[in-house]
């Protein structure tokens, strides 16, 4: 358990971080099916996901506020094989993920057995740095140059 009773008393709105800790702690993660995060870039990631056996068509991304779920659910085959031994797993699944402010889905592929699903982080314009205009009270102006931040 963390203690942010510090961060309490310096910003505000951080409640929601405090909630998302607290859904972590608690949290048991299905290892089903595995997958990778990859940063492809300065503001670029990209989840990968091992869903051998499923098709485009069996699966579903979905973005709602800041989660991204993924499922896959197979479709009922009429001819259903008799296996002497079934090593792919072919289960229905729901991987759900949390997004950070910001992050938007850019796109989905797959190949060989591989979901592939990149992400960006996009800063909106007003809350990116900007030069801020003094006036002194004789009328004049003085610039404040704002660092870029990484």
């Amino acid at each position: 358990m963390f203690d942010l009773t510090p961060l309490y008393r310096t910003g505000v709105g951080f409640d929601r971080l405090a909630k998302m800790l607290d859904e972590v702690n608690n949290f048991d993660a299905p290892s089903y099916p595995p997958y990778n995060i990859e940063r492809t870039g300065e503001h670029e990631y990209r989840i990968t996901m091992a869903v051998a056996g499923f098709t485009a068509d069996e699966i579903n991304i979905e973005v709602k506020e800041n989660a991204l779920s993924v499922t896959g659910r197979k479709t009922e085959r009429e001819d259903k094989p008799q296996y002497l031994h079934q090593g792919i797993a072919a289960r229905n699944f729901e991987r759900r993920f949390q997004l950070a402010d910001h992050v938007e889905v850019t796109g989905a592929t797959m190949e060989n057995g591989l979901l592939h699903v990149d992400l960006k982080r996009e800063i909106p314009e007003a809350m990116k740095p900007r030069t801020i205009a003094i006036k002194n009270g004789n009328g004049s102006t003085k610039l404040i140059e704002d660092k870029k931040a990484a």
